[in-house]
């Protein structure tokens, strides 16, 4: 019986997707509709939007998981995921709204007037989006076979195949409808069974850790891991300053009318954001006393109604969470998609629409064969790499590139490749092998700590360096990036190089 309402969850979710796409589609019909919803979105609803691609596979299941496999440690995670968007808004959201750019490289090219930091630019977006992919294709999988006990491929076909088709059908218009109605699913997913595994928890006398589970758990830096303060700082930097590098993030501000609206989406992203993430949490304490298996971690949201409750009520509240994963799947799956999509379209192929739809089949196919074929890795670990890689690499380019007028190319160029390269290689070593231990194995598992350091110095030595590199336009660019919209002022007129 349970297997049946986690179907009928799983179809309900992908038929009202389909639909609430389709509804995107017939309003969607210029370029701009399918990059960037032609900058109508009220604050509101793109707050809704940012909430239901940002909350991933990693902040519906992993967080929980981790918590019950590593306590309160991983209480960085929600954390820092959340106060990354404080950074966003105090320093990044507007300016780059007023860019008046379509994607992270058409801003790389408008500031530093560069094709070869473009070019760079482009590569990192697809391989963060595509690093970010694999684990909402695995999780997908997993959810699935937990559910219906099938093949673990299934699940990521099934969340491909309907991103796919709501991406080429109608672009950002039609993905930002989908998402919006996502982030309240999942916060009701999460919710409501909520309440009923806290009554039922009462109901069972409260009970808690033992004295001895507790010491290990319930303190950060109790300890129980190598390198654990090295480890902590390095993730707290990571997702503190890898939010304003996340492709499929940014490319929602370039949706809003104007930068006073990007202002007040991040405002209300944060109150969304604050109010999903305190639930997580509660799943992994209540999972550490009740299902501490470590080996199901990222399942455990979807296996603690069933032990906690059980009967048709278990059932009916299992299924209800699994609607809320698959949410999770299809909304950040359809963000990341949308901007590696934009990308590939302008920069690989001819542009326009129908570059747009090839390039979403792109998007969604690689990731998918490296989700079936490389080697599992928790959830909230792999996505934790890719905030690595956006924190070294396009953090300190939109943060230089706004606020220091000395940015070269030259040194935007090095910086990319010396803090992206480097960030990259710890992934690929992570994902390839391992697990490894003592100092070499916390640097790869969390290169953030030496490889953002290593960007923002080496952009900024570089530039020094080569202060005849320094844009000849950049004065016009300081101008667009920082003067209100009310303000009548010549803000000239970009248009990308190679368009």
């Amino acid at each position: 019986m349970s297997t049946a309402y986690g179907v009928t969850a799983v179809v309900l979710v992908v038929v009202a997707a389909v639909l609430i796409g389709a509804f995107g589609l017939r309003l969607s019909r210029t370029t701009s509709d399918f990059y960037v919803a032609s900058r109508t979105v009220s604050p509101l609803w793109n707050a809704s939007a940012i909430g239901g691609e940002y909350l991933s596979a990693a902040s519906f299941l992993g967080i929980a998981g981790l918590i019950l496999a590593y306590g309160a440690d991983m209480l960085w995670l929600p954390v820092g995921w959340t106060g990354g968007y404080l950074v966003l808004l105090v320093l990044v959201s507007a300016p780059l709204r007023r860019s008046g750019a379509y994607t992270l490289p058409d801003f790389a090219e408008a500031r530093l007037e560069s094709m070869a930091v473009r070019r760079v630019a482009s590569v990192l977006v697809v391989l963060i989006g595509w690093l970010y992919l694999m684990p909402q294709f695995q999780s997908a999988g997993l959810v699935l076979r937990t559910v219906t006990g099938a093949p673990v491929w299934v699940g990521g076909v099934l969340v491909a195949a309907v991103v796919a088709v709501n991406v080429m059908s109608g672009g950002m218009r039609s993905i930002t409808f989908v998402q919006a109605f996502q982030y309240w699913l999942k916060l009701t997913a999460l919710a409501l069974p909520l309440v009923f595994l806290l009554m039922a928890w009462r109901a069972d006398g409260s009970p808690g850790l033992s004295a001895q589970d507790a010491a290990g758990w319930a303190l950060p830096l109790s300890g129980d891991r190598e390198y654990g303060l090295y480890s902590t700082y390095s993730l707290i930097l990571a997702t503190f300053l890898g939010t304003m590098g996340l492709p499929h993030v940014l490319v929602r501000f370039y949706t809003n009318p104007d930068g006073r609206a990007a202002r007040r989406t991040t405002l209300v992203v944060l109150s969304l954001l604050g109010a999903f993430y305190l639930l997580p949490a509660v799943y992994g304490a209540l999972g550490r006393i009740y299902v501490p298996d470590l080996e199901g971690r990222d399942t455990v949201v979807l296996t603690l109604p069933g032990h906690l409750i059980g009967g048709m009520a278990g059932d009916l509240l299992t299924a209800l969470v699994t609607a809320g994963a698959f949410a999770a799947f299809l909304s950040t799956s359809s963000g990341l998609t949308v901007s590696v999509a934009g990308v590939i379209g302008q920069d690989i192929l001819k542009g326009g629409v129908r570059s747009f739809r090839t390039a979403a089949v792109l998007a969604v196919t690689v990731p998918l064969a490296l989700a079936t074929s490389a080697r599992a890795l928790p959830v909230a670990d792999v996505v934790g790499l890719a905030f690595a890689v956006a924190a070294s690499s396009f953090c300190p380019l939109l943060v230089l590139g706004i606020w220091w007028r000395r940015l070269t190319s030259a040194g935007a160029l090095a910086g990319l490749l010396a803090g992206g390269g480097l960030a990259c290689g710890a992934v690929l070593v992570t994902i390839a092998g391992g697990p490894y231990t003592g100092l070499a194995g916390a640097l790869l598992a969390q290169p953030a700590a030496l490889t953002v350091p290593v960007a923002f110095a080496v952009m900024v030595i570089v530039s020094l360096l080569t202060p005849e590199r320094i844009p000849a336009g950049v004065a016009r660019t300081m101008v667009r990036l920082h003067t209100p919209e009310t303000l009548n002022v010549d803000r000239g007129d970009w248009r990308p190089r190679h368009s």
